[in-house]
This record gives C-alpha cells, structure tokens and sequence, in this order.
C-alpha cells in the first residue's frame, strides 16, 4: 500500500494518485515467469491494517492456503524503511531473517521505484520479492494455486461471472477502495469534492444492488465480495473522519451495514481483520493528516457480531464447498483488535 500521490491523476495536481505495482511477475502452475506453484516456497508479507494486504488475507483463508503459502505480518507503523518486522523476535522475521520488506525489493532490484508496499510474495529459497502486483496476487491464488487449495474451498473466480464480475470490481476500485484514499489524500478542496461525491455514488449503488441480493455476484462469495469487504470493514474506524468520508457512517445504510457485517462474520472474513492495527497504522502514520497522531478510541465495535438477518436473501456462501477452519493459533487475532 502505498499512500503518497504522484499528481498526475485525472483530477489535477492536487489530487491522490496511486503507483502501480511494479514487480509483476506471476507464480502460476505452469510457473511461466519461472515462479512456479510449489507448496512452501513462498511467503506472503502482509499487513493488517493495509486494505490491499487485506485481499491476500482473506484469500488465503478461504481457499486455505496456510500451510502452502506462509504469513509475516509486518507492524502497522512503519518507519523510513517503511514496513518492518518489530512484531517479531529480535525484530526480525524468522523465515526470511530480514528487519525490513525492502530489503527483499533491494534484493530483487537496487532503488527500486513506486515504494515499499504490500502485499508482497517473496521466494523464500533467495529471498528475492517475486510480485507486489495486489489485484493478479488474489486473482492467481484463486485460479492458479487450485492444486493446494484446502478440500471444499471456494471458487473465487468463476469463470462464467467474470465479465461482470471485473465491470463491478472495476467500479469498486476506481470508486470506493481508491476513492476513499483521493478524497483523503487531496490538498484542493475540488479535488476532495469530486473524490467524495464519487465515493458515496458508488456506495449507493451498491447499496441498492446489494438490497435484494445477498453477494455482489451470483449466489456465493467471490473476489469481488473481498475486494469490497476490504474497505467497508475500515470505513467506520477510518475513512469516515481520517479521510473526510463523513456523508453518513456505513452504520447508517441498513444494506451495507448488514452486508458487510454478514462477511465479517463469515470465517475467513472477520477472523483476519485487526481493528487496532488499521487505527493505529492509519492515525499515527497519516502525520500530514493528522499530526497529533492522537488515535481515536472509538467507534464502537460490538455491532460487528449483531445479527444481521442476511441469509433470508438466499445465497449459498461458499457454494458447493465448506468454510475454511479455524485460522492456525499463530494467527489468531488478538484481543485488542477484535469486536
């Protein structure tokens, strides 16, 4: 995740825009980048507080790929190295032994440009980053990684809902998971304004889509639900005061409010969100946002485990399959970040 704009946006020069990943490459079963799908080989450096990080998360749960593809989470405040591993023993992750995720991108490629971001995927074997392309790493752990996908998982991607799937999480990306960091982000006041209009656009879109229908599309989760899930579960917490997304709270609108709380309560869904780490990355990172570095106490979370009535709209969560188990004990989220 990467939060400083290059000023090159549609919106002028006093508008968010976002780097594109620069590491591209992909781990497919083929392994036609020369990274091939192999059980154990790679390890997925996250963030919990990041929304991007977020997708690879809950991914990973669904389709059950703990043991086939390894977790470090990174801390939530980073420093002028940017992500670092202090949440670890001799703040240093134990599978890599690096204290920082750039030095895997110097590794791979001196100066890299674009930052240091997550998700990342790095091999393990030499520690070099493989990919910090966010949107084709679920894609490909969907598609890609099938042969170590856990029995009854999911199918995040089907291949007959692609179309419209990619048309809805097109609108989302550019509307809702972006939008909110181009309202937040913005140093004009025009810029801002056309950053929030669009954000609760879309919202009430998807509001009145998702009103007599309980996924975004078809009958059972798919990418698109996680790509949204994402931003929804931090609107409240974050992106509703940090970010000046304050038309309403998500509490507000009865259908999104119920949406998201019914994925949150899924598991693969809840069980990876961390509510400290996204207050605490967020407020205390976000200095030219706010410089105090104060984090809220609020809001309230004990909402997010109240019924949510979703399932008379039908649906079948993970169609023909099951719900992942447990997260392993190691991930488990602790107290503090949990409704």
């Amino acid at each position: 995740m990467s939060e400083t704009g290059d000023g090159n946006s549609e919106y002028g020069r006093k508008s968010f825009s976002r780097s594109r990943s620069h590491f591209t490459d992909r781990i497919t079963a083929k392994g036609e980048d020369g990274w091939p799908v192999e059980a154990g080989r790679y390890r997925l450096v996250a963030s919990r507080a990041c929304p991007w990080a977020s997708r690879a998360l809950v991914s990973r749960r669904l389709l059950g790929l703990e043991d086939a593809l390894s977790l470090a989470v990174a801390d939530p405040v980073q420093d002028d190295r940017s992500w670092r591993f202090t949440l670890d023993e001799d703040d240093r992750d134990p599978v890599l032994g690096i204290r920082y995720l750039g030095e895997a991108y110097e590794a791979r490629e001196s100066d890299p440009p674009g930052g240091v971001s997550v998700p990342a995927i790095v091999d393990v074997p030499t520690g070099l980053l493989v990919t910090n392309d966010y949107p084709q790493i679920t894609l490909d752990l969907a598609t890609e990684w099938t042969a170590l996908h856990r029995p009854g998982a999911p199918d995040l991607y089907p291949e007959p809902l692609r179309d419209e799937m990619d048309a809805v999480m097109d609108g989302v990306y550019r509307d809702v998971n972006n939008g909110v960091y181009r309202a937040g982000f913005a140093t004009g006041q025009d810029a801002y304004e056309r950053a929030y209009a669009d954000v609760f656009r879309r919202l009430g879109m998807l509001s009145e889509r998702l009103a007599d229908r309980r996924y975004l599309v078809g009958d059972t989760l798919t990418e698109a639900d996680i790509r949204l899930f994402t931003t929804l579960v931090r609107f409240d917490a974050v992106y509703h005061g940090h970010f000046k997304c304050n038309r309403y709270k998500l509490t507000e609108d009865p259908v999104l409010w119920a949406y998201v709380r019914d994925l949150f309560q899924t598991p693969g869904f809840g069980d990876t969100v961390d509510f400290d780490h996204i207050k605490r990355h967020y407020y205390v990172v976000h200095t030219g946002i706010n410089p105090t570095q104060v984090v809220p106490t609020g809001p309230d979370l004990s909402g997010w485990l109240a019924p949510h009535h979703r399932e008379q709209l039908g649906g079948r969560p993970f169609g023909d399959g099951t719900p992942p188990g447990p997260p392993p004990p190691e991930e488990q989220i602790p107290a503090a970040g949990r409704p």
